[in-house]
């Protein structure tokens, strides 16, 4: 594969054939002919008055996607979704114009002749080829040094010539686009350059030995099938007794829980020993930042086996917020308002907060560390006409406001005024 230089490498090794192929030819065209790799604008610039034209112009002037390479391996993630596994190469179809430029009769018309026909015999950009001319470029072009260590020559493809069609009307819009005057101009495309990523990924290592055990039963495995926090909550708050209920859990050591877009990942102890069918966990409430934040995370059982550790299924499971005993001290002025309401656990940077009155959501003013005491700009608050219950939402997950212990259910958490 080829480095992000690739597209400088073709264009500098079709600069050095085209360069090589009118060198001998200096007496046919009155002195010798520059071959440039610049917009055509800026060539058209720099013949100045009595100046003749004597120049051969490459113009890369649009890039494509090859459409065969573009799905032929998709990019892979790790678990964590921040771990590169794999990334498909970078396949690139190359669309030039190239352009003459000659003052004398039939000059014009020569130079586009032998550049087409130098194209039409070699179809094909052999490995030696590419090697040889960038091997061979200018020493004096900074960019010399770093092409010939761009890997074109190596790549899986092989770089293939073909002419392209431009109809009159593409012609005139491209040449109106480009702010010069119309040269003669032959159309044609590159293909395929492939360029591959140079960042690290991971690659995991082959499996040295397999172990396989047969066991008599239908459900062998061990298994997780129900995480259920108290209070028949949909999310469990920390400090909160965590049961997990499932099959074969009599040899779990802990819990893990894992939350790919804040990078935590944790294995938390049981507070009593597993059974066959189940197991509890508590999330600590530690009161710092360092504790788990509120959100979603997978949640999987560590299991001793007799080959070693090995996780169970995976769950998803909520650790909600709460709202620490806030009491507003009387009813809230509506209008323009900010509001501070302590919170557990602490909120770290890039969480999407939000705090409910009522029906009335905003989002928390920003903060840069982790804190516990967000605050929350309201720019017309309405009035409630009544207490009505508060609750703060992080990353989706709310913050208890219903009580379903009681039959039937009932708001509960702490109740806001607004006048």
């Amino acid at each position: 594969m080829s480095t992000a230089l690739a597209m400088a490498g073709v264009s500098a090794a079709l600069q050095y054939y085209l360069t090589n192929l009118y060198a001998p030819l200096t007496s046919m065209f009155n002195g010798t002919v520059v071959v440039s790799v610049k917009a055509p604008d800026l060539v058209q610039e720099a013949f100045t008055a009595g100046v003749p034209e004597n120049q051969v112009n490459l113009f890369l002037h649009q890039i494509t996607h090859n459409a065969a390479w573009r799905n032929q391996d998709l990019p892979s993630m790790g678990p964590d979704g921040m771990t590169r596994l794999s990334n498909s190469p970078l396949a690139l179809d190359l669309h030039y114009l190239l352009t003459v430029y000659g003052s004398a009769d039939w000059q014009a018309e020569a130079l586009l002749g032998l550049a087409v026909l130098m194209l039409h015999e070699n179809p094909v950009l052999t490995r030696h080829d590419i090697d040889h001319a960038i091997t061979n470029l200018d020493p004096l072009n900074p960019l010399t040094a770093p092409l010939r260590l761009v890997g074109l020559a190596n790549q899986i493809e092989m770089l293939k010539i073909t002419p392209s069609t431009l109809g009159r009307e593409e012609m005139a819009w491209l040449w109106t686009a480009l702010k010069a005057d119309y040269r003669p101009t032959y159309p044609f495309q590159v293909s395929v350059v492939l360029i591959e990523p140079q960042s690290p990924a991971v690659v995991p290592l082959p499996v040295l030995l397999r172990q396989i055990a047969v066991v008599p039963d239908l459900t062998p495995f061990p298994n997780i099938s129900e995480v259920i926090p108290p209070g028949s909550q949909p999310a469990a708050e920390l400090g909160d007794i965590v049961t997990v209920s499932g099959s074969h859990l009599e040899n779990a050591t802990g819990v893990v829980l894992s939350n790919s877009m804040r990078g935590i990942q944790q294995t938390l102890p049981l507070v009593a020993p597993a059974t066959n069918n189940s197991l509890q966990f508590q999330p600590p409430n530690l009161g710092a930042p360092g504790e788990l934040a509120a959100g979603i995370y997978d949640l999987s059982v560590q299991i001793t086996t007799a080959a070693g550790a090995a996780p169970t299924n995976s769950l998803p499971f909520a650790i909600r917020p709460s709202i620490d005993t806030w009491v507003p001290g009387g009813p809230i002025a509506s209008g323009n308002t900010t509001v501070a309401v302590p919170c557990s656990p602490f909120l770290r940077p890039g969480q999407k907060v939000f705090l409910v009155i009522g029906s009335q959501m905003v989002g928390a003013d920003s903060f840069t560390i982790p804190t516990n005491l967000p605050s929350f700009t309201y720019p017309d608050l309405q009035p409630t006409g009544g207490p009505a219950p508060a609750r703060i939402r992080v990353d989706g997950i709310e913050s208890r406001i219903v009580d379903r212990t009681t039959t039937p259910p009932s708001f509960t958490g702490p109740l806001v005024q607004v006048v």
